[in-house]
């Protein structure tokens, strides 16, 4: 696997992270949200790692990494992290990662997942320089590029369905420049009868929503 958050997880205890963190591609999709001041603060970085709200198949939900973790990961790949930017840089990591989850769940919804204690993350794979077909024809029509994308393997009673997650940044409407807002389109992958299946209902359940209204 290669991409994702930039963590290495091979000093890092299980459970981890729900992404990908073994290449050295991934860190630079982050990297971006690094400031370029360097800093005088020495101040110790934290080692507390926050639980994400987002279940493993085996037992426990993924753990996010550390200040400290992450701060030693961008190090190890001189991308010259400054410590005074893990304090923003980690708490948006996460808050990203919990909306990717909280779009997975609205396709999720209605399902049958809560027969089996709900749907959970079996396993997940960056590809920050693959673009996906969608993607690729948003670019096309002029959109910016996603400065990330997960594929998230999502188990639901045994049924496993493959989420594509495009990651685009871009700025509030009348807001500064360092106040940075995210897009996440979030959608179940055309290669299985289940995702496809997804795909046409929700397409025609948003065209019958907006034909009602």
């Amino acid at each position: 696997m290669s991409g994702g958050c930039p963590v290495d997880h091979t000093d890092v205890p299980s459970p981890s992270c729900p992404v990908d963190h073994s290449s050295k591609a991934s860190t630079s999709s982050w990297s971006r949200f690094f400031s370029s001041a360097p800093s005088s603060s020495h101040a110790p970085l934290s080692t507390d790692r926050e639980i994400s709200s987002i279940p493993r198949l085996s037992d426990g939900n993924w753990v996010y990494p550390s200040e400290a973790q992450f701060f030693a990961a961008m190090a190890r790949k001189n991308h010259n992290p400054q410590a005074a930017d893990m304090k923003t840089i980690v708490p948006i990591h996460n808050a990203v990662n919990e909306r990717a989850w909280a779009e997975v769940l609205k396709w999720e919804a209605g399902r049958g997942g809560d027969a089996c204690g709900g749907v959970k993350l079996v396993n997940f794979q960056g590809k920050p320089n693959e673009r996906s077909p969608k993607a690729r024809l948003k670019m096309l029509l002029g959109y910016s590029a996603p400065f990330d994308r997960h594929d998230w393997i999502v188990d639901r009673c045994g049924v496993q369905t493959r989420y594509i997650i495009d990651f685009y940044t871009g700025h509030s409407q009348g807001s500064s420049d360092n106040n940075l807002s995210f897009y996440l389109d979030v959608r179940p992958a055309l290669d299985t009868w289940e995702g496809a299946n997804m795909r046409v209902q929700h397409f025609f359940g948003r065209r019958f929503r907006s034909s009602s209204s």
